[in-house]
């Protein structure tokens, strides 16, 4: 029988949740890795994204079926979903090509540019009141940013930076959508209907480059769709046992990760700016995460101090 559980029920062991995700960093990393193969094998784009989400949708379905979400699927918002479809399959489809197109810790580096872009688009969007803190952490971010892209020093590829940063503009607004959308749709619906609607325009893309490959090409395809799908199931268990405030922190341990599988495999050694840029764009989204949490306990608090009003 499925053990039954609400979208949102955690239990209290964060220290399981902290190392859930931590180990999704780096399986994630994993997977970046086997996409970065794949192109070098001559794989095309859309092959890696069709394959990581095919694998992806069983276990959507299934992790809903255990956790007696199945009936969450139902929605009557078929827009929201087009829109969060749209946005999340051209995000992937951006930060895969920043990994082929760049060392792997710099577009990881990148790619942490998602929440700077996602504050300055909830003021704008959203209409969320923005203070000094969440402004000067944007600040502190950007000047990250053009740390980590070496300005007057030994430039890191153009083309790259752009695709990567492009990316994290338009995972900022998956992030977005994803908040107008938690307002009305379970957590469940939001995930299957992605895996599902984002295999129509990858399959029909795939009908058009894909092609026939040797068995080490579909073994590297093998393994990253089943990383990928690995790792969904281990960032949505992360969710169950910790706080957001509590493992947020641990996705940035995804660059020590990715450090690691670019030189290991592919012999890159991070520049000396990303390691100078990367602690301010991190050192960023702690302080918009924090400032966050901050805000959200005190109208917490304030609302059960005055109940009525």
């Amino acid at each position: 029988m499925a053990a039954k559980f609400s979208d949102t029920e955690t239990s209290p062991r964060p220290v399981l949740g902290i190392l859930l995700r931590l180990a999704a960093m780096a399986i994630l990393s994993l997977m970046f890795a086997l996409v970065k193969l794949a192109g070098e094998r001559g794989i095309h784009l859309t092959e890696s994204l069709f394959y990581r989400q095919l694998a992806g949708l069983p276990v959507a379905i299934a992790w809903l079926w255990w956790t007696g979400a199945l009936a969450s699927i139902r929605t009557t918002r078929p827009l929201q979903h087009g829109i969060r479809m749209i946005l999340g399959a051209s995000a992937m489809a951006l930060n895969f090509s920043a990994m082929l197109l760049l060392p792997m810790a710099e577009a990881t580096t990148f790619g942490f540019a998602a929440q700077i872009f996602a504050t300055i688009l909830a003021a704008l969007l959203l209409g969320e009141p923005t203070g000094r803190y969440r402004w000067g952490a944007v600040a502190l971010g950007f000047v990250g940013v053009l740390i980590a892209l070496q300005p007057g020093g030994e430039a890191i590829p153009l083309q790259g930076a752009a695709v990567a940063l492009v990316g994290a503009l338009v995972t900022a607004g998956v992030i977005i959508q994803l908040r107008r959308m938690a307002q009305t749709e379970p957590a469940g619906a939001i995930v299957f209907w992605f895996s599902l609607t984002s295999l129509v325009p990858l399959g029909i893309a795939v009908l058009l480059f894909g092609k026939n490959h040797d068995a080490e090409s579909w073994a590297i395809l093998a393994g990253l769709s089943l990383a990928g799908a690995v790792a969904q199931i281990l960032l949505t268990a992360s969710l169950r046992h910790a706080s957001v405030a509590a493992i947020m922190t641990m996705d940035y341990s995804a660059l020590l990760w990715s450090a690691f599988m670019g030189y290991a495999v592919f012999g890159e050694i991070p520049s000396y700016s990303i390691w100078l840029g990367a602690p301010l764009i991190i050192g960023a989204g702690l302080i918009i995460a924090w400032r966050e949490q901050y805000l959200a306990r005190k109208r917490a608090m304030e609302a059960a101090e005055y109940p009525f009003g």
